[in-house]
C-alpha cells in the first residue's frame, strides 16, 4: 500500500493530500530513510513522521484498503 494513503487510512495523518505534502517535504521516514508519497509500506515497518517540533514513530501492525474509526488504531503501534 502506498505510504500516503496508508497515513490516511490509518488516520495518523487525517487527509491523503496532507500525507502527500509531508512527504514532499521530507517530514516523513520509513525504515530511517526518508520516503516519498508512493512509498510501498509492509507490516513489521517503522514510519518516523516530523510533525513540527514533535515526533511520532510507529510500527505498521496491519494494512486494510479501508476501515473504520474505532478500528484504524489497531494498524500501528506506537514505537
Amino acid at each position: 500500500m502506498r505510504l500516503d494513503k496508508y497515513l490516511k487510512v490509518s488516520r495518523i495523518i487525517k487527509r491523503r493530500t496532507v500525507a502527500n505534502e509531508a512527504c514532499d517535504a521530507g517530514r516523513v521516514m520509513v525504515n530511517d530513510k526518508v520516503a516519498k508519497a508512493g512509498t510501498d509500506v509492509k507490516v513489521g515497518d517503522v514510519i518516523e513522521i516530523a510533525f513540527g517540533n514533535k515526533t511520532v514513530k510507529v510500527r505498521v501492525t496491519m494494512i486494510a484498503d479501508s476501515t473504520k474509526k474505532e478500528d484504524a488504531k489497531d494498524m500501528f503501534e506506537y514505537v
